[in-house]
């Protein structure tokens, strides 16, 4: 049970084969056991696991369950829930209960899937490797001396070693794609704006969408077709028709055209990656699928660009946290501008404070137009590669991941490296398009790499059959470490 599909989930809870109290209660059993190992999460709550999951099977046996009725699915801690602890993977909201649910929680709610609870992450979702979250490291379960990737790590790293059916996760800029390809798994960052942000904790709004992790294109389908629609509460949110994502995964590659960026197999990929890539390019060329040499000048600008952008954005979404309404209040202080002091000091770690006096810094007078603006141009132009790369191709395709994972604390000391682990995926969050890793082989220390899928904007249908017939062909996907 634990290696079906969603689709085969769904399937044997309608034939009553299983209820959805015991799948539940299958994992929980496997979270108490192997969590303290792997530490994917953060907060679970097995009395309000269970009674979601006693209302799933009342739906199920009235025959109102829905594809994802019963099925117990990870929250990653930086979508609010009502009623439940959602830290951001951060002391400043350690304490934190949410009073409200966002909009992903509730589309996942009304259709009648099972919080199993909410997973570990890089504080605020700021990090590549899951190392900077205020509840401790997350292990891969490929290697538990080896880090998931970052923000969502806690999420990947629960649907690797099979502690939920699946997760979701958020991408600001490549924190679905990158844990995904480290951990073995497929993760999707949709096109920005068809998942509202509204009740997701902010950490560079032009920048985050929320997406599904999940063992398989199609499984991700699924999850994408209950997290997607307009919501007024996020002035972000696209009113468009609601689709299926699911609808045209059996369709054959026969012509489909493939862009293969230079940018993205020059100096900095690894062997072992470069050579699954290829090997994946080679199995969609069996398929039917030609590919296009293709060119994304200003893609090498994108980390530079992102990290004068998104810590900017950081500095002005973080302001809120000041000990005074909620979050964190320091215990000793001798006035109000020591309180504020006191309690962002203690309550931010590390690399949220970094990046909150970058963004600080690039926002301040005479440095505005230095930095902030020019990045936003550089942004646009970005924007227009991929524009232009599109005229000659369907989807592109290079590595999610520079390499395989990495060891624990081994790029701690030196934050340059630690952000170029995000230099193939980041363009895609500047360009507001929308991307996904698929699993491709393993590569060093017989660990996963991921192959990218770029797509041009809304064509997420596309990009999941691609993956999806891939999969038909090969199991990489569903390799497990456990």
């Amino acid at each position: 049970m634990l290696n079906y599909s969603l689709k085969q989930m769904g399937a044997a809870l309608r034939a009553k084969e299983i209820s959805s109290v015991e799948l539940t209660r299958l994992y929980l059993e496997r979270i108490a056991a192997h969590n303290p190992v792997y530490n994917a999460y953060i907060t679970t709550d097995e009395k309000t696991s269970l009674e979601q999951a006693c209302l799933a099977d009342e739906m199920l046996a009235k025959g109102e369950a829905q594809p994802l009725t019963g099925i117990p699915i990870a929250q990653k801690d930086i979508f609010c829930a009502k009623g439940w602890r959602t830290t951001c993977g951060s002391r400043m909201l350690s304490d934190f209960i949410a009073p409200y649910d966002a909009h992903v929680i509730e589309q996942f709610n009304k259709a009648g899937a099972i919080n199993l609870g909410k997973t570990n992450m890089d504080e605020f979702a700021m990090g590549s490797s899951n190392e900077t979250s205020y509840f401790g490291s997350v292990r891969n379960p490929w290697d538990q001396e080896r880090v998931p990737g970052g923000s969502s790590g806690g999420a990947a790293a629960a649907v690797a070693a099979r502690l939920c059916a699946a997760a979701t996760g958020t991408d600001t800029g490549g924190s679905i794609r990158q844990p995904a390809a480290l951990c073995g798994i497929s993760g999707i960052k949709p096109t920005y704006g068809t998942v509202s942000r509204y009740g997701m904790i902010a950490f560079a709004s032009s920048l985050d969408q929320a997406g599904p992790m999940a063992r398989s294109a199609e499984d991700c389908a699924l999850l994408l077709n209950l997290m997607t629609g307009f919501d007024e509460r996020d002035s972000t949110s696209l009113q468009r028709e609601k689709e299926d994502y699911a609808r045209d995964l059996d369709q054959p590659l026969k012509g489909l055209r493939i862009g293969l960026p230079k940018e993205f197999f020059a100096e900095g990929l690894s062997s072992d990656v470069a050579s699954r890539v290829e090997e994946a390019l080679s199995e969609y060329r069996k398929l039917g699928a030609v590919t296009v040499d293709i060119s994304l000048p200003n893609s090498r600008l994108a980390v530079p660009v992102y990290y004068v952008l998104a810590p900017a954005e950081a500095s002005s979404n973080l302001s809120r946290y000041d000990g005074v309404r909620y979050g964190y209040r320091a215990p000793e202080y001798a006035d109000l501008s020591e309180m504020y002091e006191q309690s962002r000091s203690q309550g931010f770690g590390a690399e949220v404070k970094r990046r909150i006096m970058i963004g600080t810094y690039v926002l301040s007078h005479g440095y505005y137009d230095a930095y902030y603006l020019q990045a936003q141009k550089i942004r646009r132009l970005i924007a227009q590669d991929f524009a232009e790369a599109f005229k000659s191709c369907d989807v592109i395709m290079g590595p999610t991941s520079p390499s395989t994972s990495f060891r624990l604390g081994e790029k701690g000391d030196d934050p340059v490296q630690m952000y170029l682990s995000d230099i193939y995926t980041i363009a895609v969050n500047l360009a507001g398009l929308p991307g996904m890793s698929i699993p491709c082989g393993f590569g060093a220390n017989n660990m996963p790499a991921g192959l990218q899928i770029i797509g041009n904007y809304f064509d997420e249908a596309r990009m999941l059959n691609v993956a999806h017939q891939y999969q038909l062909a090969t199991d990489w996907h569903s390799r497990s470490p456990v």
